[in-house]
């Protein structure tokens, strides 16, 4: 009996674990909280417009296109489910929503491809209306044509920060600066890993040159001190200071700020995987073997919610994920004497992913110098001061003990965008390594749910 797969996500790495899946012949179903396929990378805009790909995409226009295309080939071969929240995973079994419609779908075979968002550190002022991540920014962008304001300001570090900022140049919009708290050097020291992907060094180095050709200025090495504005009139400028010690001010509506990407792993932790801490990345990952399998019978983790590789190693590991799991279920098919060459490719992007954590090294030191009034959940509206008084007073030096007593993490996003600078911030609180700290759990429903549900009988 063919086993049944369900696959979380329709990004790169989704949509080439279902094609891996329907050449073998079997129906795969595709579970996707977006309303079309792409993920966050290839987010695929609205029905009824009609900007071309290389405004979109950049020099990405060409594999977003390549992706597009290929799940438009598969949709009558698979189950496709569109802007559908897969809520909470039990055993052999996930739970849905769709609009105020719920149901379970069981399960053989799990490939989660959550993808990741980003990676947040605080600044002052941050909370202020017009503040967004970069990931936040190219959704408008994408998803709805629009600027995030009229005079932007791109702060925060890694690849992500240059894609954005060249991304909004070319759809016409006034970039005022972009302020990169990495180093020069720090780049040129990571340059012998980053030669492991030679195009993908050449794209990067496309994205700096659409920024000069427009006259864009960019400050490295900066920190980032105070984003200002006011409750009623939102963002109005930002503070930073320079390598030299000088203060920099710049006058903005808006803010895009982001520090590389965290995989988003919550759905890796209601299946029940095992975390393990990685040194280098500073962060708690899913532990996973080279073809995705996770510490759980039957659950296979792929791209970015896995390891941020970039889309290209999405993709492969998605393969990978779908090969790996038709051969744990005795199926020989032709794809799985691939499966030696995706993990050798694999390698490489894992050498180039360390190449950029050296280049764009996450700021952990800014966590210890925020200001007690600088707001770090921004759902609960605690402050830095709020949660050292809490590790000071009471002693809580793990993660889930401090939010019990400050409520860190609590609010919707669940610590998405607070969870790693909180525990950054109790790591130099209680003078212990970060990785004592530990992680927020997950807890479902992952995201708010609507009151009013109407049960569906399982599939």
């Amino acid at each position: 009996m063919a086993p049944r797969v369900i696959i979380i996500g329709a990004g790169p790495a989704g949509v080439r674990a279902a094609q891996a899946l329907v050449e073998a012949g079997l129906r795969p179903t595709v579970i996707d909280e977006g309303r079309r396929d792409g993920g966050q990378i290839y987010r695929r805009q609205p029905e009824g417009f009609s900007r071309s790909y290389d405004t979109l995409y950049g020099t990405e226009a060409e594999r977003a296109a390549s992706l597009h295309e290929s799940f438009d080939a598969l949709k009558t071969s698979l189950d496709y489910l569109p802007e559908t929240l897969v809520w909470n995973i039990s055993a052999n079994a996930v739970h849905t929503v769709s609009g105020t419609r719920y149901g379970t779908l069981p399960f053989d075979a799990l490939i989660i491809c959550s993808g990741a968002t980003d990676r947040l550190m605080p600044v002052k002022g941050w909370h202020q209306a017009g503040t967004f991540s970069l990931g936040g920014a190219q959704v408008a962008l994408k998803s709805q044509g629009c600027a995030i304001g009229s005079r932007i300001v791109m702060m925060g570090s890694g690849p992500l920060l240059y894609l954005v900022s060249a991304q909004y140049v070319k759809a016409g919009a006034q970039v005022a600066a972009v302020l990169d708290t990495s180093t020069f050097m720090q780049r040129m020291a990571a340059l012998p890993r980053l030669l492991a992907i030679p195009a993908a060094l050449k794209k990067g180095l496309a994205l700096t040159r659409v920024l000069a050709k427009a006259r864009v200025p960019v400050y490295r090495g900066v920190q980032p001190l105070e984003i200002k504005g006011s409750p009623q009139t939102g963002v109005s400028g930002v503070t930073a200071a320079l390598p030299g010690g000088k203060r920099i001010e710049l006058a903005c509506d808006a803010v895009a700020l982001g520090y590389h990407l965290r995989p988003e792993t919550q759905l890796a932790d209601l299946a029940g995987c095992r975390f393990i801490f990685d040194g280098d990345a500073q962060q708690w990952l899913a532990q996973i073997d080279n073809d995705g399998r996770s510490s759980v019978k039957g659950v296979y983790l792929a791209g970015d919610g896995a390891r941020v590789r970039g889309a290209d190693a999405a993709e492969r590991s998605g393969r990978l994920a779908a090969l790996a799991a038709m051969h744990d279920h005795g199926m020989q098919t032709a794809g799985i004497k691939d499966m030696e060459g995706l993990r050798a490719e694999l390698a490489r992007f894992t050498r180039f992913a360390a190449g950029l954590r050296e280049a764009f090294p996450w700021p952990a030191k800014f966590a210890a110098s925020l200001a007690d009034e600088t707001i770090v959940c921004r759902c609960e509206a605690i402050t830095a001061g709020e949660l050292r008084r809490v590790v000071c007073e009471t002693g809580a030096q793990e993660a889930n003990r401090a939010k019990a007593f400050s409520r860190v993490g609590m609010g919707r996003c669940q610590g998405r965008y607070c969870g790693h600078a909180g525990a950054e911030i109790i790591a130099a609180a209680a003078c212990v390594p970060l990785s004592s700290v530990g992680r927020l759990r997950g807890q479902a429903p992952v995201k708010p749910l609507p009151v009013a549900l109407t049960e569906e009988v399982a599939q």
